[in-house]
């Protein structure tokens, strides 16, 4: 009995001392949520900057050439995409309306075929405000991280520059065993980060290319969304999809709104169901239970932008945890099939 009520005791602690963990990490979002950004964007550009160093290129100057690039990029994004979003926002009331006039027409039709669906519960279950307001929310979010972008720039140089003394740190202190595993989760992590980095690029460059043959306004923000969602397995690409085919009933009507879901369902068909599990390899994959509870969780801690990094996040714990025997039960359940 005495054995019992001590491991309950144990567990009861545990519990707790998780709850207090959470409150304190959500408490500190501000500072996080920089510092995760930091983290991903350093692991993406770790490839970059070890190559630069292997062809012989100072350390200092390979730093120095990864962060102009990086920033170059950030400023092109934030000028192009800037002024998109600034007229998408603009032209939202616009948007809403005109959907609405589809909807009463739609919920006329179904009357007339005998299906009586009351305006308001039909508008409340289909609310085009909140859907297109959502993205707008959701994409200026992830670029107001640019006003801690010197910040970031500055932790993105720390992490890259202690990268490479890490093994040096490890081998002072004679833990080879701890370096191995070390690097093991390491070279895991920027593998699945760098190759779905690529894959997640490829898809949004395809869909702003096809959208812009088709002429669908904001070409660019929907394969901006196509790219940042696409870190989300499964069903990240169904809500990429979702403004640009509402966009498309405004602006050209049913059918080719019908036609753009299409293009979306063969894209997430090829890069997410045939490319993608053969680039990544097995074990990287989690269930599709596991996928919309990363998003609830991790988007409750950390807001819109741990969202977007609620996979990436849990495929780097689901990494640490196969590496240890006492773990290895939790990175299966995590799995998305049990040869994972």
């Amino acid at each position: 009995m005495t054995k019992k009520n001590n491991l309950l005791g144990y567990y009861v602690v545990s519990l707790a001392a998780i709850i207090i963990v959470l409150a304190g990490l959500k408490s500190a979002t501000s500072i996080l949520v920089p510092f995760l950004l930091s983290l991903f964007i350093a692991i993406i550009l770790s490839p970059f900057y070890t190559l630069l160093k292997n062809k012989k290129v100072p350390e200092a100057l390979a730093l120095i050439i990864v962060l102009i690039s990086l920033v170059v990029t950030l400023v092109l994004l934030g000028v192009v995409i800037g002024s998109s979003l600034q007229d998408f926002s603009q032209n939202i009331p616009m948007y809403e309306a005109k959907l609405n006039t589809y909807l009463v027409s739609f919920n006329a039709f179904l009357a007339n075929i005998g299906i009586v669906i009351p305006e308001q519960d039909l508008s409340t279950f289909f609310d085009p405000h909140f859907i297109f307001s959502y993205v707008a929310s959701t994409l200026k979010g992830m670029g107001s991280f640019l006003t801690n972008s010197f910040v970031i720039l500055l932790t993105v140089a720390f992490l890259l520059l202690e990268s490479s003394q890490f093994s040096e740190k490890f081998s002072n202190d004679g833990a080879k065993n701890k370096l191995v595993q070390l690097d093991n989760i390491i070279d895991k992590i920027k593998h699945y980060m760098a190759l779905k980095t690529i894959i997640s690029f490829a898809t949004g460059i395809i869909v702003f290319v096809i959208l812009s043959i088709i002429g669908l306004d904001y070409a660019i923000l929907w394969g901006l969304l196509a790219f940042l969602l696409n870190f989300i397995p499964n069903i990240g690409s169904i809500i990429a999809a979702v403004p640009a085919v509402l966009l498309s009933v405004v602006q050209f009507g049913p059918f080719m709104a019908l036609i753009v879901a299409v293009i979306f369902m063969l894209i997430n068909t090829i890069i997410g169901s045939i490319i993608e599990p053969k680039v990544m390899g097995k074990g990287l994959g989690l269930s599709t239970l596991i996928v919309f509870l990363s998003l609830i969780f991790w988007g409750w801690l950390l807001g819109p932008v741990g969202m977007l990094l609620s996979i990436p996040l849990t495929i780097m714990f689901k990494i640490i945890f196969h590496e240890y025997e006492e773990t290895k039960w939790i990175s299966t359940l995590l799995g998305d099939s049990a040869k994972s």
